[in-house]
């Protein structure tokens, strides 16, 4: 039985426990999706867009799936060692796809705001979540990975920010897989923000000590009203038998301004896709990406951001810092429609490849239907400049020491532009110790946020 086959005998022999532990909203786009993954293949290396990334191979182990919402145990302070200290945030845990609020989320949630299970958020409010869910991931139905998580997702996280409302707090997301038997975990996340409203969101995913391996399914739709402005920043810290394949969709609504950062320090096999529509006019997009990989890891992310109306901005800047075997890919893309005069788009993905068997392949592309626009992009691949580490060193700077502040201050920018204070301060931190060839980013940091905010 083939990788993909065998989650689609799962499903058809096992549909009323799926649909059965799951509200109707989930449950509606399920026939669609088993109709369009029987007749997908799953890219394999040398597709188009999938340099270093085998879906066959990533779902080739026989993962379980817990279709029937067998609940999983939730060591706070496992889930919190690599805590984000002077961050005041409201805090919620998602334990593989189960949603568990903290004390301190349920005492200061303000009004206006939902942040909840969306199991629960489809079947307190099912117009509100049937009006936004699937809506976007619907249009991919070639995209593997996206039917597959319809196919079989029965919870994760729903947030709601009503309109004119701003969340003054970020809201941080702690994403825990920690599974006793290998699993697929088909998480969905739905956040949705009304017309003029603000809000900061930091997804933190990590895998707890001793958990089996796992793998991450995460279908995202981000949905923003006119005016309305989201921080969306996920930070992966996962160990080496984790994999992660994550679809983010979002959809930009007039003067709408999406702020997106994926940070890698640690991970397994990871893939991350960007699929940004902007049909608002005067829309703003910025994707940040940034990884640090070493070992045997993979790095891959996709991004397209489709521009549809006039006078709107995105802004796509990649870096990757590889070392020992990891290998990175970086496929972009900008469309830009006739429509979609005065659009100002960039992108750009710089490496450096920290050793000789360290490989990176990018792909920035443009596709322009219109004349009046100003865009461009950029790829490079090297190693530490030669000149500058001679002239540290010879400034009594040891090689080690030259070779991490370099690194350090090629990854300065993608930082900066975190728009998170306290975040930025802190992942200096974590990127100086990963640099310093640290592996064990989460148990080292004791200092921690959290246990203030349960």
């Amino acid at each position: 039985m083939d990788a993909l086959q065998q989650y689609i005998t799962l499903y058809r022999d096992h549909a009323a426990e799926v649909c059965g532990h799951a509200p109707e909203v989930l449950n509606r786009p399920r026939p669609e999706a088993f109709k369009a993954i029987t007749g997908l293949d799953l890219p394999k290396i040398g597709a188009e867009s999938f340099d270093v990334t085998s879906l066959p191979d990533m779902l080739a182990p026989d993962y379980g799936v817990n279709i029937n919402r067998v609940p999983f145990a939730a060591d706070a302070a496992e889930a919190f060692k690599c805590g984000l200290p002077n961050i005041s945030t409201l805090l919620a845990l998602v334990v593989n796809d189960a949603f568990r609020p903290t004390s301190s989320l349920l005492r200061n949630l303000p009004a206006g705001v939902t942040v909840t299970s969306l199991a629960k958020a489809a079947e307190a409010d099912p117009d509100l979540v049937g009006r936004y869910y699937n809506t976007l991931a619907a249009a991919h139905p070639h995209n593997a990975v996206t039917m597959l998580n319809t196919l079989l997702a029965q919870d994760g996280l729903f947030v709601h920010i009503a309109k004119g409302v701003v969340l003054e707090k970020p809201l941080q997301i702690v994403n825990l897989l920690n599974p006793s038997a290998p699993l697929l975990t088909p998480r969905r996340v739905l956040i949705c923000l009304e017309e003029g409203a603000r809000a900061s969101v930091l997804c933190c995913d990590h895998t707890a000590s001793g958990s089996a391996p796992s793998l991450c399914c995460q279908v995202t739709e981000i949905f923003l009203g006119a005016g309305a402005r989201l921080d969306y920043c996920e930070l992966e810290e996962s160990n080496s038998d984790t994999g992660r394949l994550c679809n983010t969709y979002a959809s930009l609504s007039d003067d709408a301004e999406l702020v997106a950062d994926g940070i890698t320090l640690m991970c397994g096999r990871t893939r991350n896709e960007y699929d940004i529509d902007i049909p608002g006019q005067r829309a703003r997009c910025r994707i940040g990406g940034m990884a640090i990989a070493g070992g045997k890891q993979t790095v891959d992310n996709r991004t397209t951001v489709r521009h549809h109306s006039p006078k709107c901005e995105s802004n796509q800047v990649f870096k990757y810092i590889l070392d020992d075997e990891a290998k990175g890919s970086f496929y972009g893309s900008i469309v830009v429609d006739e429509e979609a005069k005065y659009t100002n788009a960039y992108q750009s993905n710089r490496n450096i490849l920290a050793s000789k068997e360290a490989k990176m392949y990018t792909r920035p592309q443009l596709e322009i239907y219109c004349d009046e626009v100003k865009c461009s992009h950029g790829a490079t691949v090297g190693q530490l400049d030669a000149t500058a580490l001679f002239y540290m060193r010879s400034r009594g700077i040891p090689e080690a020491e030259a070779k991490m502040m370099l690194m350090q201050a090629f990854m300065a920018d993608v930082i900066d532009s975190i728009s998170i204070p306290a975040l930025q301060s802190r992942l200096r931190q974590l990127v100086e110790r990963r640099l310093a060839g640290h592996n064990d980013l989460c148990s080292a940091c004791q200092d921690s946020l959290c246990q203030d905010n349960l």
